[in-house]
């Protein structure tokens, strides 16, 4: 066959060892960057549940335990008074079941209103961590104790000492605290509540209208009967 030229066929190149190198890496399987995230989301709203909570309990037993004790000179002798943390302030009390209900109130709002809720819990913490140190060494409730036990409006107390309680609720206040800066950092990415049985305003379809049996046909009839409807009303 003159005048037909045998045209060489490109061979494959080997691959090399540096080409091997120079390759591209495989890329990482998908939710893999995801998963530390989920699980610091989780470790942060368990930690912040469990110190609003912790928190929240403290400061209401600890508001009820005696936080300060006295004497006060009635006739020859001397009468032992005794005051509560509620008989001293009744702040921490108060504020311990605002950042209770702010805690709840987290999950129940998202963006803006989460951080709004956040922060009234981490202000609660703190205000009912500040007023239960300024009650530690507070001695007016006892003095009025005294005045009204005594019936002398200048009576006083006399021995007057503070018990462990008060720095106790002040602590319990820290934990609220603690909780409310939590839910400031990580609140962003905590669940909410389901919004699936929330109505959004839109219309719902009106079931349409039963139409009258055919007397024609006899089944439909019975079928009106079992559902307790009457075939010959009118629709």
């Amino acid at each position: 066959m003159d005048g037909v030229s045998a045209v060489p066929v490109p061979q494959p190149r080997a691959r090399t060892a540096d080409s091997a190198d120079a390759a591209p890496p495989a890329p990482a399987p998908a939710g893999s960057g995801g998963a530390p995230d989920a699980r610091g989301s989780r470790r942060s709203l368990a930690a912040g549940l469990l110190l609003g909570a912790a928190g929240t309990t403290v400061v209401l037993l600890a508001s009820g335990q005696v936080w300060a004790e006295g004497r006060a000179a009635v006739g020859g002798g001397t009468l032992p008074l005794t005051a509560d943390g509620r008989d001293v302030t009744g702040l921490p009390a108060a504020l311990a079941i605002v950042g209770l209900a702010a805690l709840v109130a987290v999950f129940a709002v998202r963006g803006a209103g989460r951080r709004t809720v956040s922060a009234l819990l981490a202000l609660s913490g703190l205000g009912a961590a500040l007023s239960a140190w300024a009650g530690a060494s507070d001695g007016s409730s006892l003095d009025e104790q005294a005045a009204r036990t005594t019936g002398d409006s200048a009576a006083t107390v006399d021995a007057l000492s503070h018990t462990v309680w008060p720095y106790v609720t002040a602590a319990g206040g820290l934990l609220i605290l603690l909780a409310g800066l939590l839910a400031l950092r990580y609140g962003s990415r905590w669940p909410a509540m389901s919004g699936r049985y929330e109505r959004d305003g839109a219309p719902r379809p009106r079931r349409a209208a039963r139409t009258a049996p055919d007397p024609d046909r006899p089944e439909e009839l019975w079928k009106a009967l079992d559902r307790g409807e009457d075939p010959t009303r009118e629709v």
